[in-house]
């Protein structure tokens, strides 16, 4: 017998000797309880007797359960249950066996009393195997870091398991802090709660940790911030879990801890999702999602790669990003795969023969021109690619069941050529849906952290440039989410969305552009110098989600809102003249955007 085969079955064997010793042991209990001292011959021949009994019906239970067969983790939940299931049956059938006998072996509560104490004998010699092994796959404690973790909940609790059970791990927790009072004195695997957000100075100087990591992983920004901000006050360095919405595909594990990010200080919101919802119109289906190179489309491609559609056809005409995307989904993916679509979307022959070959059942229109200094300059660009190039798109998807138009809170109450283009699609989406059976809708949103041509890029360059940073105007306020969490909730909105209306995704509280180069120029690891240069044309000073003749409703889920579009007739479009110079074009796309603008009931379809 090799040792590997020895080992394993005295792993089993194991369990099984100590069973059949806590069964004697229990009945042996019982009867001296019973007799006492008054234990003669005949009284210790009928124990012997009910404890060979015993032990047989154990083993013979227990083996027709798999319990000594590798079944169960070894003092598992599962395990747990299967001792007890076999130590009742154990103990009601000897009880039987015990009253056939003419001359009962032990008294008839002893079956009873000793299944009792043998279950209690059973249980704790696991506990105290499953606790050896514990202790054997905590970190080092001469090599570990001491941590505190912010967060006693399920994220918190995942993580701790995953740092106590990996004996490699870089940290080795000592204490959690939470603001729940009712958690207070709470013990998580032997790891204490040592008190709320407002003593984490306290805490941190007591224990010695150096390091807190915040453990939330649905947490809103300002919880982050605020946490943050007391921890590295304390001198302590602060690390952070990533959030919901980035854990789509796994639980959160000790190797997810990573430094934080602006997206973590601004960005985070609480996400409901009705998964159930999401999948009936994405699995199985057909899905198009074009711009699929961009930082809003790729993030939609990995999402709904998790869908499990019955085909992703990313389009682009960006050849490397639609390389990058693809990888990030397959990294064994090739770019032969049928799966990237090369196309531009101003060539409309083009786009009606993809929607022709390939039949996609439902749609994100993800692409289009987002710099908004850059298309004030160049308002021609944004009306061949934004406006033009979705009517392409609407024009081609004559078949589709769904159609999400992604459009941008510029497009409310629009004065820059990116708002009143993005106005146009959504006007022009309402009026597709008008003439078609399929479902077509708008999903406006604000900044998204992390996106190409974001502030936050811009503002990351700068830094590792050494500065300035550049901001129009100290008081200029955005809306922000990341971009897992816009896209969560763009999918989630052409679930309940209804034909012809917008979709107006709620994006937390404004934020100062200022406060977001407030944050970054804190992580950076130099000093970096804030420069206001003033605001540009067709800029606003503060963006709104909701035009002036526009209702904040909330019918189906509580962080998106549903509003009315008027229609606008493709044949409108005519009324622009490309050629035009540009300032005469700005004057144009604006007269298009309010053309015969009528107000809709709130919450009605533009039919």
């Amino acid at each position: 017998m090799s040792l590997r085969s020895w080992t394993r079955s005295h792993r089993r064997l194991l369990p099984a000797a100590v069973d059949a010793a806590a069964w004697v042991a229990g009945l042996f209990a019982a009867v001296l309880m019973r007799y006492g001292a008054d234990l003669d011959r005949r009284r210790l021949a009928g124990f012997l007797l009910a404890s060979a009994l015993a032990v047989v019906l154990q083993l013979a239970f227990g083996h027709a359960r798999h319990l000594y067969r590798g079944r169960y983790p070894y003092a598992s939940f599962e395990e747990v249950r299967a001792v007890a299931v076999t130590a009742a049956g154990t103990a009601a059938v000897l009880l039987v066996l015990d009253v056939l006998f003419s001359r009962r072996p032990v008294p008839a509560p002893a079956p009873f009393v000793g299944g009792a104490v043998a279950l209690v004998l059973m249980l704790a010699v696991r506990y105290a195997q499953r606790a050896r092994r514990q202790r054997r796959r905590r970190p080092d404690q001469r090599t570990a870091i001491p941590v505190l973790l912010f967060g006693a909940g399920e994220a918190g609790a995942l993580l701790l398991r995953s740092m106590l059970h990996d004996p490699n791990s870089r940290y080795l927790p000592i204490g959690l802090l939470d603001d729940d009072p009712d958690k207070r004195r709470l013990h998580i695997l032997g790891v204490p709660v040592l008190g709320g957000r407002d003593d984490i100075p306290a805490v941190l100087a007591r224990t010695g940790a150096g390091t807190l990591v915040f453990a939330v992983a649905n947490a809103e920004a300002e919880l982050v911030r605020a946490v943050r901000d007391r921890a590295v006050e304390a001198g302590a360095v602060f690390k952070v879990v990533p959030s919901t919405s980035e854990l789509m595909d796994h639980q959160v594990g000790v190797g997810d801890i990573r430094d934080v990010q602006v997206t973590d200080l601004l960005g985070r919101h609480q996400i409901e999702t009705d998964l159930h919802a999401i999948a009936g119109y994405l699995t199985g289906k057909r899905v198009l999602v074009t711009g699929a190179g961009g930082s809003i489309g790729s993030e939609l491609c990995r999402q709904i790669s998790r869908f499990h559609p019955a085909e992703l056809m990313m389009l682009d005409r960006d050849e490397s990003a639609l390389q990058a995307v693809q990888l990030s989904i397959n990294p064994l993916a090739k770019l032969d795969d049928p799966a990237v679509i090369l196309a531009d979307l101003r060539d409309g022959e083009r786009i009606r023969e993809i929607f022709r070959r390939r039949r996609p059942e439902v749609v994100f229109h993800a692409a289009a021109l987002k710099h908004l200094a850059l298309l004030q300059n160049y308002p021609a660009e944004a009306l061949k690619t934004n406006v033009l190039g979705t009517l392409n798109v609407l024009d081609a998807a004559g078949e589709v069941e769904r159609f999400v138009n992604i459009s941008t809170d510029k497009a409310a109450d629009p004065t820059s050529v990116l708002g009143y283009s993005k106005r146009i699609t959504e006007r022009l989406t309402a009026w597709t849906a008008s003439r078609r059976p399929g479902m077509f809708l708008s999903v406006r949103f604000g900044n998204v952290l992390g996106s190409r041509g974001s502030v936050f890029t811009t503002f990351s360059a700068q830094i590792a440039d050494g500065g300035p940073v550049t901001v129009t105007h100290p008081d200029v306020t955005r809306y922000f989410m990341t971009t897992q969490e816009a896209v969560h909730l763009v999918i989630q909105a052409a679930a309940i969305g209804r034909d012809g209306e917008a979709l107006v995704l709620e994006m937390g509280e404004p934020v100062r552009i200022a406060e977001v180069a407030r944050q970054m120029v804190q992580l950076a690891h130099r000093p970096v110098e804030i420069r206001y240069t003033g605001l540009r044309p067709g800029e606003k000073l503060d963006e709104t989600l909701f035009g002036a003749d526009e209702h904040d409703q909330r019918p189906f889920h509580p962080l998106i809102s549903h509003v009315a579009v008027p229609p606008l007739e493709a044949a409108q479009l005519f009324r622009i003249d490309p050629g035009a110079d540009p300032e005469q074009l700005i004057t144009q796309l604006r007269d298009l955007t309010n053309w015969r603008a009528t107000a809709l009931q709130p919450g009605s379809a533009a039919r």
